[in-house]
């Protein structure tokens, strides 16, 4: 059984870890071990992501003994906020045309998981557990704003216009991120200052799933 190759963001406080050829696999935890697990644990609900993008996550992903950890890296400030924001290694290898495709499936199957899922919450989710958080359509302009002017300059496009509930213009807007994460690369940073593709995707996939996931739990 091959090793799932996984990537470790070490903060003081959070640890993520994170599925390399999986974006949005991502989980963090207390400690190394803490994230391993939880990733491991969270085997069962990225599957149908992965389902979607016409993909079957490999034999023995729940077992966190089947994780391989290819490189360690020390987290920061968004680590410990509960982000996952440090740019590894493994982050800036190339992508050719079939991996730039596969790795896009699975971004746009976490855009598609994440709809599905605030279609079937209720527009006032239960507060979370120290009775906060965001409700439905909240949480869904949240995502969308990160992706339009924060996620999107760092990729070198322009902030979006779309807003929650126009389909044909987050569509719009998804495709252009999609096409431009989907080129064959040499793995360096889209823009001046921006993300590489891996991580780009990564990052995308992990808030979308993080909020769905986040919807499912409190609805």
């Amino acid at each position: 059984m091959p090793a799932i190759p996984v990537v470790l963001e070490v903060g003081q406080k959070k640890v993520f870890a994170a599925a390399v050829d999986w974006p949005g696999w991502c989980r963090s935890g207390k400690g190394e071990q803490g994230a391993l697990s939880a990733l491991a644990g969270y085997s069962g609900r990225y599957a149908p992501v992965a389902a979607l993008a016409g993909l079957s996550l490999p034999p023995g992903c729940g077992d966190a003994g089947n994780f391989q950890v290819v490189e360690s890296v020390p987290g920061n400030a968004s680590t410990e906020f509960g982000v996952p924001g440090v740019i590894a290694a493994v982050d800036r290898a190339g992508l050719s045309g079939s991996e730039a495709a596969r790795m896009t499936s699975l971004v746009g199957a976490a855009w598609t998981y994440l709809d599905s899922a605030a279609a079937a919450a209720p527009a006032e989710l239960r507060k979370g557990p120290r009775g906060g958080g965001r409700d439905r359509d909240k949480m869904l302009a949240h995502e969308l704003d990160a992706a339009q002017n924060s996620y999107a300059r760092k990729l070198g496009l322009a902030s979006g216009v779309a807003s929650v509930g126009d389909t044909a213009a987050v569509a719009a807007f998804r495709a252009t991120v999609l096409e431009l994460l989907g080129r064959q690369s040499s793995g360096e940073p889209l823009a001046e200052k921006g993300w590489p593709p891996r991580y780009a995707a990564r990052r995308i996939a992990w808030h979308s799933l993080d909020h769905a996931w986040e919807m499912q739990d409190r609805s």
